[in-house]
């Protein structure tokens, strides 16, 4: 047998016996593991000029171990021994594309190490990641490739209607006119026709004020956003009024905060009690019925738990806004939670950096993360029925109503 035909036949993959040893659930993501590793083992023996542990005059480099490292991947995660070499890095080209972020958090912490802004634990991490004397010439070509694919991401031209859209804010530190101050990074996810989800917008803002939201807002409809039926978020008054200014239309204060800020006001023993009776209301399956039993529940409540009794017939409308959708699109309007995910991978990453240099940093990883995400989302399964959303979209009486109603329970 020839040297090549060795190769060919130690790199085949053993079907009957990885199928053999493994239960169907974990037999794709087996042989995606061994089919990646044979890969990496192929590239880096193409970088050697050999093949592990081979004889050749042709021999540029050598290997030097592994480095462990996970994958997530539609399979679930991974685990992948990444070949090392003794003179230089190896990088596998199969992860290339999914490296904007990692690439974002590298910019944006060279970019505060050359601004002299950079703590203990940031030098430790550039030092880590190999980034120490970075030059300003450096950082900027990195940040120019990334701000170039961030900012078309984010100013990509909105097509269509979009039925329901999200808005949350998580707060990170930043330097500006010498201080450090925080600053809300303001997610816009939205829902189309199609039924898929997609970022559509970030923005750094001072405040959640109701005109930093507006200026948001209508940065959105200039690129095209329209259609829009309910905004989903946490009890904003900025936002309620710019929403109904600049949009249009309904919205939805998310249940699970509602529900967080109607318990801050019963002491811990009786919280499971009015927690239970109140959920009774989001129980009921027809509109009528649920705001009925709301009231109820608030005036069985308003001798002993008069705050709570209160809050809830200030805030019954827009709690139970939802309801007025489709059954089959309601578990997914009455909360921010498509978000919360979301915003926990920022978080992640932000804790990271600490203070970030500027607002353009944050722009900059925030912006490739999200970017990264809706790329997730283009080949998931679509998030709520096409059939539901197209018919509620081309019913404009029902659209027309429920704006109305929302907008004669704010005066």
């Amino acid at each position: 047998m020839t040297t090549k035909e060795s190769t060919m036949t130690e790199t085949m993959i053993d079907l009957p016996s990885v199928i053999a040893k493994s239960d169907d659930a974990d037999f794709l993501r087996e042989l995606i593991q061994d089919a990646v590793q044979r890969l990496m083992d192929i590239e880096v023996s193409a970088v050697c000029g050999a093949g592990h542990g081979e004889r050749s005059p042709d021999r540029e480099n050598q290997h030097n171990g592994y480095r462990p490292r996970q994958w997530d991947t539609r399979a679930g995660t991974i685990g992948l021994n990444i070949p090392k070499l003794r003179k230089g890095s190896y990088f596998p080209t199969f992860l290339e594309p999914r490296r904007t972020a990692e690439k974002a958090l590298m910019a944006v912490i060279q970019e505060a190490y050359i601004h002299g802004v950079s703590t203990r634990a940031v030098d430790d991490l550039v030092r880590a990641m190999g980034l120490t004397g970075a030059s300003k010439s450096q950082v900027s070509r990195l940040c120019e490739e990334i701000d170039e694919r961030v900012q078309a991401f984010l100013n990509r031209p909105l097509e269509g209607d979009w039925p329901f859209l999200w808005l949350d804010a998580t707060y990170v530190k930043l330097r500006e006119g010498g201080r450090i101050i925080s600053m809300a990074v303001i997610v816009a996810v939205a829902v189309n026709t199609d039924g898929r989800r997609e970022i559509l917008g970030i923005t750094v803002m001072p405040s959640e004020a109701e005109t930093f939201w507006a200026d948001f807002l209508r940065s959105l409809t200039r690129r095209g956003l329209r259609g829009v039926q309910l905004v989903i978020s946490d009890a904003h008054e900025g936002l309620k009024a710019a929403a109904r200014k600049v949009l249009g239309t309904g919205w939805q204060r998310c249940r699970v905060h509602f529900q967080r800020n109607l318990l801050a006001r019963v002491g811990k023993t009786n919280k499971p009690v009015v927690s239970a009776v109140v959920k009774t209301a989001f129980a009921e399956k027809d509109r009528d019925q649920a705001h009925a039993r709301w009231r109820e529940v608030a005036d069985n409540l308003r001798e002993r738990f008069r705050d709570v009794a209160e809050l809830m017939d200030e805030a019954e409308h827009d709690v139970l806004a939802y309801t007025a959708f489709d059954e089959s699109l309601r578990s997914k309007l009455h909360s921010t939670n498509p978000l919360e995910r979301v915003n926990k991978e920022i978080k992640r990453r932000t804790n990271v950096v600490g203070i970030f240099p500027n607002r353009e940093a944050v722009i900059r990883l925030v912006g490739a993360l999200m970017l990264e995400q809706n790329d997730e989302w283009a080949v998931s399964r679509r998030y709520m029925p096409v059939e539901k959303l197209t018919a509620m979209c081309h019913d404009e009486s029902e659209t027309a109503m429920i704006a109305a109603q929302w907008k004669q329970h704010q005066l």
